[in-house]
């Protein structure tokens, strides 16, 4: 905004007020100069320029009184819009030596009131000898799981690695798993009566594991992230083919984010092989580690084999999941034994 003297004659002088928008023409009636102005029609006013004595205190205040006026309206603060903030991050460190469960300890508890966790296992490769692995850490996964998995004392792990007890294991951490004797899947089971079916699934993808899943459903809208119970690997990524990888979902006992046809996702434990069945086959090491992990959860919580499906075969659902290629027949009666 500036404010201009405009001198009509020696006794008769007008104040013009620009602003942005709007020229403001004031024309004093009781003024009387003490000084000669230039003969310069327009003057900057400003102490350098004029050195006046003016003696209209109205025509001042009524100046100064328009000039606040104005600056009150353009120094008014403007109200920002509000945006939501977006969902928070899943947050991706997790206790290391803590063995995670539905109330964080995948240990059996004993005792009058106490939930009993069984932790049931069964070897899928043994080395014969001992051998150095490097794991990729997946979601939720802690020490004591790595140390039931490879058969090496957890105080090894920490010190191969240069940890203590209390740091936090990332998602993709890559560890050093010293004179490890075999490679174990390790399936806690909690008690629950709220699985009363499985629903097989395909990832549709020739790699992945647990980890990669976990992103992709999480970059996809699911909060937390990995929608399926278990992941079944096909020996890519560095997992090894027929390895059983237990997702959060399962030992935090939350439902699913796989079949929402039906309302499964509350009442169906989701299990996904690796791979793409519309255009091949599961490997024979995840068809046995698929038939393990079956049993073991059907005889759990007590879930025949006619409510053991695939995606496809849930009413309402519009997908082919777990493809056209998936051998039903050979797990059909790898069940009807059970």
């Amino acid at each position: 905004m500036i404010c201009k003297l405009v001198a009509k004659s020696e006794n008769k002088i007008d104040f013009r007020l620009e602003t942005p928008r709007n020229t403001y023409i004031i024309k004093p009636k009781f003024m009387k100069a003490s000084v000669t102005l230039s003969r310069d029609p327009v003057m900057m006013v400003s102490p350098a320029s004029l050195q006046n004595r003016w003696t209209g205190s109205r025509v001042i205040s009524v100046c100064v009184g328009l000039c606040l006026l104005l600056l009150q309206g353009c120094m008014r603060p403007v109200s920002q819009p509000f945006y939501w903030p977006p969902p928070a991050q899943s947050h991706t460190e997790y206790p290391a030596s803590q063995p995670p469960s539905s109330q964080g300890a995948e240990v059996t508890n004993t005792g009058r009131g106490a939930t009993t966790v069984r932790v049931v296992e069964k070897c899928l490769i043994n080395t014969g000898q001992t051998k150095t692995f490097i794991h990729e850490v997946g979601p939720l996964e802690t020490v004591w799981r790595l140390s039931r998995m490879y058969d090496v004392p957890q105080q090894d792990i920490y010190a191969a690695n240069r940890m203590k007890t209390e740091d936090p294991l990332r998602i993709g951490q890559k560890l050093v798993i010293p004179n490890a004797k075999s490679l174990r899947h390790v399936i806690p089971l909690y008690p629950s009566n709220q699985w009363k079916y499985i629903i097989i699934h395909h990832t549709a993808t020739d790699i992945g594991n647990a980890m990669l899943v976990h992103r992709s459903h999480h970059d996809r809208g699911f909060w937390q992230g990995l929608g399926y119970h278990f992941i079944i690997d096909n020996g890519t990524l560095s997992k090894c083919d027929g390895q059983i990888e237990v997702a959060p979902r399962w030992i935090k006992q939350q439902e699913g984010a796989h079949c929402k046809a039906g309302g499964m996702n509350g009442k169906a434990i989701g299990v996904a092989l690796v791979g793409n069945f519309n255009e091949t086959l599961p490997t024979t090491k995840q068809m046995e580690s698929l038939a393990y992990l079956l049993r073991t959860l059907m005889q759990q919580y007590r879930i025949p084999p006619s409510q053991v499906m695939g995606h496809r075969d849930v009413d309402g659902a519009s997908t082919d999941c777990p493809g056209k290629r998936f051998p039903w027949s050979n797990l059909r009666q790898c069940l009807s034994t059970y």
